[in-house]
C-alpha cells in the first residue's frame, strides 16, 4: 500500500493533483478542500490510499491519516464507493461524521451530494459501531470558516489552480448569489466546484 506521497506539486486539477515523486508524477484524487490547500511549485505530502479495480489503479489524496482512515473505513458500508466516501470528507470532517454518526444526525449525511433520507438512515445503522466516538471539537462542515472569509479561500484555491488573479476574480463573483443564498455558513468546496464550472464555459 502506498500510505502517503511527498514533493513538489507539478500540477493541479479540479479534482487531481499531480506530486513529483522521483522523477515520477502521481496523480493522486483530493476533494477541493485538499487542493486548495496545494499550491504547483510547492512542497506536499498527502496521506493516500490506493483503490485497486480490474480496471484502474487509483491513488486518493488526504490531508492528514485520520481523514486516510476516515475514507477506508466509510468504505465498509455496503453501497459506499472510494466517490462517495470522498464526497462525504468534501462535506464532512472525519470528527463531524463520527459526531453525526454518534448522535444520528441524518440532515448532516444527507448534506452530502448522493445520499438521501433513507440511505442516510441506513448508513448511521452500518457506521454506529465502525466510526468510533468524535475524538474533539472538529464538528464543523468543511469551509466553515466566517461568512466573509469564503471569499478569500475561494480566491486562493482558484489561484493554487493556476487560473490568473483576474479569472479568479470573476468566478469569485459569479458565485456570490450562490453563495449568499446558502444557509448557514457558505462552503468552500462545493462553491470551487461551482467556480469551476463557470471558468470552464468562458474559456
Amino acid at each position: 500500500m502506498i500510505a502517503f506521497v511527498s514533493g513538489p506539486v507539478a500540477a493541479l486539477a479540479p479534482d487531481t493533483a499531480v506530486i513529483e515523486v522521483g522523477g515520477i508524477g502521481m496523480a493522486v484524487q483530493c476533494a477541493p478542500n485538499t487542493l486548495s490547500t496545494l499550491r504547483v511549485g510547492q512542497q506536499a505530502k498527502l496521506a493516500t490510499s490506493l483503490v485497486v479495480r480490474e480496471d484502474s489503479l487509483t491513488l486518493y489524496g488526504f490531508a492528514d491519516d485520520d481523514e486516510r482512515q476516515t475514507f477506508e473505513l466509510l468504505q465498509t458500508a455496503s453501497g459506499v464507493g472510494p466517490r462517495l466516501a470522498q464526497a462525504m470528507l468534501a462535506v464532512h470532517s472525519p470528527d463531524a461524521l463520527r459526531r453525526a454518526v454518534s448522535t444520528g444526525d441524518e440532515k448532516a449525511l444527507t448534506a452530502v451530494p448522493g445520499i438521501g433520507k433513507k440511505g442516510a438512515q441506513k448508513l448511521l445503522l452500518e457506521y454506529k459501531d465502525r466510526l468510533g466516538e468524535p475524538l474533539g471539537t472538529g464538528g464543523q462542515v468543511r469551509g466553515g470558516a466566517p461568512a466573509a472569509g469564503w471569499r478569500d479561500q475561494l480566491h486562493a484555491a482558484l489561484i493554487g489552480l493556476g487560473y490568473a488573479t483576474r479569472e479568479a476574480d470573476d468566478a469569485v463573483a459569479a458565485v456570490t448569489p450562490q453563495a449568499e443564498a446558502a444557509e448557514g455558513t457558505p462552503q468552500v468546496g462545493q462553491l470551487l466546484k461551482a467556480a469551476l464550472q463557470t471558468l470552464n464555459r468562458t474559456r
